[in-house]
């Protein structure tokens, strides 16, 4: 079993992260103090302060004269909104799915058809750095990651069955924390390939292809993604099956953000998908870096792999 890295919070924590990145991405231009910033979470400043450095590897202030910094750069350029600024510049943009090379391989339409029949689903929990979430594989891959609220792992262990009625569940939450740690808590080291092995429809498949292709190198858009699969005229469809994705994170949906450069929805909330943004860029800012931007299924379903490696943090 593996340690998880003290940036894996659990879902209470998380969701006093996100609240406050949300706060501060909302009230940068009142230059908020961490006093204010802690109430608005229930927390004191000290130890919000080392919950969130914790989590991103810079303070809160910092973050907030990242922000700042980028919307003034905003202004500057005339960009149409503070995130696509933001976006821009690199605060929230690159889209380096850490250091891992992904692949999937999709479930064939009988093993889609026989609900998991003879197949074994490993399945457990374990904090990450965005809360608490389930995982689940099979001898294959990689085949479910959702993130849970609090309260929320009977629902979450209902939902993954429903969906495979006729397999064969086994509790392993040791894997799912090795799991989480091999995804979220080894920067700069060499690892094995990770296989996602997932069900869904060719037109899915396509999309989370692509979306594997283009969102693991920078943020994309619903009709980048359309354009890709040669479905132009298809982005209701598209936007289906990125919310469709059953891997999180991996299959990287919460790149996916609207034409105007607004976050847009997300699966597992809007909160969720603003904090993955930051911490993908910030948790490897050095300080500072960071204070110096203040200004005052069928055929096409044989197994194929995608994703290439990241390029390195700039």
């Amino acid at each position: 079993m593996q340690v998880l890295p003290d940036s894996f919070v659990d879902s209470r924590d998380f969701g006093r992260i996100a609240r406050a990145i949300r706060f501060i991405d909302q009230h940068f231009r009142e230059q908020p103090r961490l006093e204010s910033v802690a109430a608005h979470v229930n927390l004191s400043e000290s130890h919000f302060n080392r919950l969130f450095r914790r989590w991103a590897g810079v303070t809160p202030k910092q973050y907030l004269a990242a922000v700042t910094g980028a919307a003034a750069r905003a202004a500057l350029a005339g960009q149409s909104s503070v995130l696509e600024a933001a976006l821009h510049v690199g605060l929230s943009g690159p889209g380096r799915l850490h250091d891992l090379i992904v692949s999937v391989e999709a479930m064939t339409p009988g093993e889609i058809k026989a609900q998991g029949l003879g197949t074994t689903l490993r399945y457990g929990f374990s904090n990450t750095p965005f809360g608490r979430a389930l995982f689940a594989m099979t001898t294959r891959g990689l085949s479910h990651l959702a993130f849970v609220e609090p309260a929320g792992d009977a629902a979450a262990v209902a939902e993954l069955r429903a969906q495979w009625p006729r397999a064969t569940f086994e509790q392993d939450d040791d894997a799912a924390r090795d799991m989480a740690v091999r995804i979220w808590g080894m920067p700069g080291r060499a690892r094995a390939p990770l296989l996602i092995h997932v069900a869904g429809t060719n037109f899915q498949l396509k999309v989370w292809r692509a979306l594997l292709d283009l969102g693991a190198r920078d943020c994309t858009s619903y009709s980048e993604l359309a354009a890709a699969i040669g479905a132009e005229h298809s982005m209701r469809a598209v936007g289906g099956a990125v919310g469709a994705n059953p891997v999180a994170w991996l299959i990287p949906c919460h790149h996916v953000l609207r034409k105007s450069g607004g976050l847009g929805g997300y699966r597992w909330g809007e909160d969720r998908k603003r904090a993955m943004l930051a911490w993908e860029t910030l948790r490897n800012v050095r300080d500072e870096h960071v204070t110096l931007d203040s200004p005052r299924s069928g055929k096409g379903n044989a197994p194929r792999p995608l994703a290439r490696r990241a390029s390195p943090q700039p």
